[in-house]
C-alpha cells in the first residue's frame, strides 16, 4: 500500500475535536455551559481567536450554540452531518492574517503604479459600496470588486486570482457564521471608511500610507470578528422553563491539543 502524505491538522480543529470528545464523553452535557472563551484560551495556552475558530466550527456542526450576552451551550446534535470538507476549511482569522500580510504589500505597490484607469475602477466599487445594503450579497460582491481592483492595478494575473481567492472564502460556512454575529450596516459604514482610506493613499501616491491603510482595514476587521460575546462575566447559565439541565464545571481543565508541524517546530496561535 503506498504512502500518503502526511498534513499536520490545523489547530483550531484540534481544539474542536477534544472539546467535541468531551461533549460525546459526557463531560459536558447538553444544556450545560462551556467555559468561556478567555478561560478555555488559558486552560490550552493557545489565543482566543483559535478558540473561537474552533467554537464556531462546532457550532456550524450543530454541537454547540452562542448565545450572545449568556454563553456557549451544549445542544443536541444535529440531524445534518457537519461538512464532509470540515477538514480543510481554512479558519476565518487565518484568512483574515493572510489577506492582512499580502494585500498590505498589493496596496504598497499600487500606490507607485496605479494609473487613472485603474483608479476609476477603484472608485467605481466603492460608489457601488455606498449605494448598498449590508450585510448582503451585493455588498459582498463590491466588496471583493474592491480589492480585486487593487491587486489589478499592479498587472499581475496571478495575485488578482489570488486576491478573489482569499476574499471567496468568506463564503465558507465558518465565515459565514462568524460574520453572522457581527457584521452589520453600522460595521459597514465603519469598513467603508477604511476602504476610502485606502483609495486615497493610492491616489496620492504614497505607498507607505496605503500599506498602512490596508493593513489597519484588514486588522481592524479581526478585530471586529474578535469582539466579546458578551458571556465573559456570567456567573450562570439564566433561568429556564421546565427542567433544567445540568451545568458544566468551568474549572474543568481541559488539556491542550498536541501539536503538529513541520520540521518537528510546533506553533501556537
Amino acid at each position: 500500500m503506498p504512502l500518503e502524505a502526511v498534513e499536520a491538522r490545523r489547530l483550531y480543529r484540534q481544539v474542536a475535536d477534544q472539546l467535541r470528545s468531551l461533549i460525546d464523553s459526557g463531560e459536558y452535557a447538553v444544556g450545560s455551559r462551556l467555559p468561556t472563551e478567555r478561560e478555555l484560551a488559558e486552560q490550552l495556552k493557545i489565543s482566543r481567536p483559535t478558540v473561537r475558530e474552533a467554537l464556531i466550527a462546532l457550532e456550524v456542526e450543530g454541537r454547540l450554540r452562542i448565545r450572545v450576552g449568556s454563553g456557549i451551550y451544549v445542544i443536541e446534535p444535529a440531524a445534518v452531518a457537519a461538512p464532509a470538507t470540515a477538514s480543510v476549511i481554512e479558519g476565518p482569522f487565518e484568512l483574515l492574517r493572510a489577506r492582512e500580510l499580502l494585500e498590505s504589500a498589493i496596496a504598497e505597490q499600487a500606490a507607485r503604479v496605479a494609473t487613472k484607469d485603474d483608479l476609476a475602477r477603484i472608485d467605481a466599487s466603492l460608489l457601488a459600496m455606498e449605494n448598498v445594503e449590508h450585510p448582503g450579497e451585493a455588498s459582498m460582491i463590491h466588496d471583493r470588486a474592491f480589492h480585486v481592483a487593487v491587486a489589478g492595478s499592479l498587472g499581475n494575473a496571478v495575485l488578482v486570482r489570488v486576491v478573489g481567492e482569499l476574499f471567496d472564502q468568506r463564503l465558507n460556512p465558518y465565515f459565514a457564521q462568524l460574520a453572522h454575529y457581527f457584521e452589520s450596516p453600522g460595521t459597514w459604514r465603519t469598513a467603508l471608511d477604511e476602504h476610502r482610506a485606502v483609495r486615497d493613499a493610492i491616489a496620492s501616491h504614497d505607498p507607505q500610507a496605503a500599506r498602512d491603510a490596508m493593513r489597519d482595514h484588514l486588522v481592524r476587521s479581526q478585530e471586529r470578528f474578535a469582539q466579546n460575546f458578551g458571556a465573559e462575566t456570567a456567573a450562570a447559565p439564566p433561568a429556564g422553563r421546565g427542567r433544567t439541565a445540568p451545568q458544566a464545571k468551568p474549572t474543568k481543565p481541559v488539556r491542550a491539543p498536541k501539536m503538529q508541524a513541520k520540521n518537528g517546530n510546533a506553533r501556537r496561535r
